[in-house]
């Protein structure tokens, strides 16, 4: 899963709509193809923004907005002002869409394209090529990317599972490496020595399943007595 790009899991027929579109054809489109957003292109296939369900309920939730106070004018942005009512007011996609649009291309790694959308706190990026829209991922797409069954690892040696795994504890702080032995039985993990916390048990266990090869993991690791507490 790790080596997965954005074209082996993107959307690559996407749905769009040009500006003039009205918001309640908008609203009959996602309800129709289930889909909660929809890149604005011009006719040119240029992309404007994107549409989304967030867009539409803003709209409908600016209804109860009261007038500002006298006091709240005085320090009003009227550009900012004026941009969130023609958002909250428009009656066309040009005048309610996002226009800071979180893309990436066909290339960006799996990773990168969950961490943009942690940081930005949107539900998907649009995948671009040469100045044109070739696909969507969402959080969905990822999801499935995380349950898809996992390719058949070529068999590895178990001192190369041992030596991948003690590499990979000595890159985590966490992981006390000169407490802990690594030990590999076909393919089978097990650890032996002493362990901190259970925390540092669990993480352990995961930093093991992460690496290519193993079976399995085997926790036999015992609680850090107190004299190597004072010795760290």
């Amino acid at each position: 899963m790790n080596g997965l790009r954005a074209r082996e899991l993107m959307t690559p027929d996407v749905v769009t709509i040009p500006p003039d579109l009205p918001v309640a054809a908008i609203a009959r489109l996602l309800t129709r193809h289930g889909i909660s957003a929809v890149p604005v292109v011009d006719a040119d296939g240029v992309l404007l923004g994107i549409v989304t369900e967030a867009d539409l309920i803003r709209r409908l939730a600016s209804r109860l907005d009261r007038p500002p106070s006298w006091l709240t004018s005085l320090v009003v942005n009227p550009a900012v002002a004026a941009d969130c009512y023609a958002r909250t007011h428009g009656f066309v996609a040009q005048e309610v869409m996002t226009t800071h649009v979180v893309t990436v291309t066909l290339d960006t790694p799996i990773a990168e394209i969950a961490a943009l959308i942690e940081q930005n706190g949107i539900r998907r990026v649009l995948v671009m090529e040469d100045g044109r829209l070739r696909g969507l991922v969402s959080r969905a797409d990822l999801l499935r990317a995380l349950v898809a069954p996992a390719v058949e690892a070529a068999d590895v040696s178990d001192e190369r599972i041992r030596r991948a795994v003690v590499a990979a504890m000595r890159r985590e702080p966490w992981a006390y490496a000169s407490h802990t032995v690594v030990e590999v039985r076909d393919g089978v993990v097990e650890f032996h020595g002493f362990s901190p916390s259970e925390a540092v048990q669990r993480g352990l266990r995961v930093l093991a399943e992460q690496v290519p090869g193993v079976k399995g993991v085997a926790d036999r690791t015992q609680p850090l007595p107190p004299y190597l507490y004072e010795a760290m």
